[in-house]
């Protein structure tokens, strides 16, 4: 589930929260670090039990409107292709979804059902939900098209659904993009055969990048000052003071990992530092950060002081 950039983005939002709140419980901040990491995990599994309850709703609806004294001829025989979609049942169905949402405890949409009639009424007045009903035929291609289709464009970007995480759990705001975005790919994979054709992926994706959240942790919070001095001379034409506090955290998270994780190449430190500065920092961080790191990298090769283990890690 978490790439390796996520993972940097968060340790950094982590040092930067630390400086902000004058911090030096290095247990304390690594334990909320790892908590806003797992969280990552329950507003996947939030957004995914929106497309079940979403389901759910529906089908009580139709159920209640047949019973009705006075049901219309319509309301006795409805159209049931949303509630029979093959991909929205295969999410219901699913063990491993409904083991982890038990585990997790996830119950947001049981207590918060007016967000997701929210949704559905905006489902159900999108031109994907018209021409998708236009007959009663379940075939899971079609199915599975149609829930990506509805969760990209219609669930996904919906402000108050973003208005409403953001309030729940303020950790989560940058997660969304990277969550959505995994839950599109596995909705356009999942197939129809198999006893559980639909996974919850790990959390991590190995013990490694596990131990790389700690220690890249670790490692920037207790070396800042000599991280810190790495740079600061090579930055003649700038007051310390007037380089972005992001962009100083950035540039010792690069420069640890210089230095103190041999098995990251220097071109793959640079890009993800860069990518992170775009996104986080001002507009001219990227090129500002990315002439220091240069002018390092050169120096610790000249000098030695650059060891990378590994083949094509220069």
């Amino acid at each position: 589930m978490l790439n390796r950039r996520h993972i940097r983005v968060k340790v950094m939002q982590s040092i930067y929260a630390m400086h902000q709140t004058d911090s030096d419980n290095l247990e304390k901040e690594e334990k909320f670090l790892f908590q806003s990491i797992e969280n990552i995990r329950d507003l996947y599994l939030t957004m995914l039990s929106a497309l079940v309850e979403l389901r759910n709703i529906e089908e009580d609806f139709i159920d209640k409107s047949a019973r009705k004294h006075l049901a219309t001829s319509e309301e006795r025989n409805p159209n049931r292709k949303f509630i029979n979609n093959k991909v929205l049942q295969l999410l219901a169905d699913s063990n491993t979804l409904s083991i982890a949402l038990e585990d997790r405890k996830i119950n947001n949409w049981k207590l918060n059902d007016d967000y997701l009639l929210i949704l559905l009424d905006e489902i159900k007045k999108s031109t994907l939900y018209e021409s998708y009903m236009q007959n009663r035929d379940n075939n899971f291609e079609e199915d599975r098209q149609f829930v990506t289709d509805i969760f990209t464009e219609v669930i996904a970007p919906n402000e108050k659904l973003y208005e409403y995480l953001e309030d729940y759990k303020l950790t989560w705001v940058d997660d969304i993009p990277l969550v959505n975005t995994l839950i599109s790919k596995q909705l356009k994979q999942v197939k129809e055969n198999g006893n559980d054709s639909f996974l919850v992926p790990k959390l991590y994706k190995d013990a490694d990048d596990k131990d790389f959240v700690r220690d890249l942790f670790r490692k920037t919070v207790l070396n800042e000052v000599e991280l810190a001095k790495e740079f600061i001379d090579k930055t003649p034409n700038w007051d310390t003071e007037r380089i972005a506090e992001i962009d100083a955290i950035i540039l010792k998270m690069a420069i640890c990992e210089f230095l103190k994780f041999p098995s990251i190449p220097v071109k793959v430190t640079i890009n993800e530092y860069l990518e992170i500065a775009k996104e986080y920092s001002t507009p001219k961080s990227s090129i500002f950060i990315n002439g220091i790191l240069d002018n390092l990298v050169k120096n610790y090769q000249t000098n030695n002081k650059l060891i990378k283990t590994g083949r094509g890690l220069m």
